[in-house]
């Protein structure tokens, strides 16, 4: 199944959300153009660890070697080069936008507008264009113009304030949050406005922010009530007001999904102490809650008897959400994940060949109208020069032959 195989998307990003945005439209079928710097391409090429003839390296060992960061972030993506900055380069971008139906761009706010591509250019030679800019903090605001990662958003929008130990220090989430969610906004908003685009004939400019993003996540939660009451925001791997959290049985963690009244009964009653709750300190829910910490110690004393597999057979059984605390390494074994398309070998493009111990997540949405397209890794830079521009811009090969000595390509 290809929903946007009548798509065409050009892409100016590089390192993870822009990439990230192109992927997913790649995803659901459509022709997504990487149009990156001739000689240099996006940056993250030039992140170890490399794949290539002799396997596995950290340091690149052969012309043909990609990053792994790079295979894994543009999956399914075209790769052509354009120098943007020259003014041969310039319109020939614009004449491959005039075909296109989405622009992405996740470089420097007003950088593409600087080289006269922003959106009222593109807009000019194509007025039904779908136009979506990702930045950390956005096109607009007075942050706008400063430099951002993820690992700043997250401090920014107060996301870190919530995560980490209730004693410790604010903790940055381990993956990058901003630079995943974001584009995954920025995708179902670039649906809409196609949407928008086939019933009005409109073009549209989408401004996506990796800050908004963050803070819209934060306070699906009542945050504003929390503040106000004074409660400490950082709970760490507990519950501010019941006894769900991390416990520590004989071989490892356990986390569990408990409130104050019916699951904690049956918690209990697995555990073989439904007295405790006849001791006044635990009689009724507001107890419990004053006594918050005594009740988890209890708790914690009766599981720590356990393993993680006694335990956990234990409280399913009771019909209580609890699981263990994997690793990495376990997770990316299971079963579970291969049987659901999860998680599946990594191919370079034009390669029937898995790159070695190389993982690449599938689409995580099963649609019962039949599979979204299968993707390769990404491209050597410039891969698609040639097939793209000949296509697209009816250029021969001596024509691109002298666009590679002047420097567009």
């Amino acid at each position: 199944m290809r929903p946007l195989e009548d798509i065409r998307v050009l892409s100016v990003t590089v390192f993870l959300a822009g990439p990230f945005l192109s992927m997913t439209l790649a995803r659901f079928g459509a022709e997504v153009i990487k149009v990156e710097a001739p000689g240099a391409g996006d940056p993250i090429r030039s992140a170890g660890p490399f794949h290539g003839p002799k396997g596995i390296n950290a340091e690149r060992q052969t012309e043909d070697d990609l990053s792994i960061r790079f295979l894994k972030r543009s999956e399914g993506v075209k790769s052509v080069t354009l120098n943007l900055k020259d003014p041969e380069g310039r319109g020939m971008f614009l004449e491959l936008a005039k075909q296109s139906d989405v622009v992405i761009e996740n470089l420097s706010p007003g950088s593409m507008k600087r080289m006269g591509l922003g959106y009222e250019d593109i807009a000019a030679v194509n007025p039904g264009i779908v136009y979506c800019s990702i930045a950390g903090y956005g096109q607009t605001g007075p942050y706008k113009d400063l430099p951002a990662h993820d690992h700043q958003i997250q401090a920014m929008s107060g996301i870190m304030d919530m995560n980490g130990a209730a004693d410790g220090p604010p903790t940055r989430i381990g993956v990058f949050v901003g630079d995943l969610v974001t584009p995954l906004y920025a995708a179902y908003s670039i649906l809409g406005a196609l949407r928008h685009r086939e019933k009005t004939g409109e073009g549209q400019y989408l401004d996506a922010s990796m800050i908004d993003t963050l803070a819209t996540l934060m306070f699906m939660e009542p945050m504003e009530y929390v503040l106000k009451e004074g409660q400490p925001v950082r709970a760490g791997n507990d519950s501010r007001n019941d006894v769900t959290g991390l416990y520590r049985l004989r071989d490892g963690d356990v986390i569990i999904t408990v409130g104050l009244s019916l699951r904690l009964k049956a918690l209990l009653g697995a555990l073989g102490a439904s007295e405790l709750l006849e001791e006044a300190r635990f009689a009724t829910p507001e107890a419990r809650e004053a006594n918050i910490a005594a009740l988890r110690a209890e708790i914690q004393t009766r599981l720590g008897a356990y393993s993680c597999e006694e335990g956990t057979a234990l409280l399913q059984g009771a019909g209580v959400p609890v699981a263990r605390v994997r690793t990495i390494r376990e997770a990316v074994e299971d079963d579970h994940f291969r049987a659901r398309g999860t998680l599946r070998p990594m191919y370079r493009q034009g390669s029937d060949d898995p790159v070695e111990r190389g993982i690449v997540s599938g689409f995580p949405v099963k649609f019962s109208g039949g599979d979204l397209p299968a993707l390769e890794g990404g491209a050597k830079l410039g891969h698609h020069n040639r097939e793209v521009y000949e296509r697209l811009l009816g250029l021969d090969a001596d024509a691109l032959a002298g666009l590679r000595e002047r420097g567009v390509i």
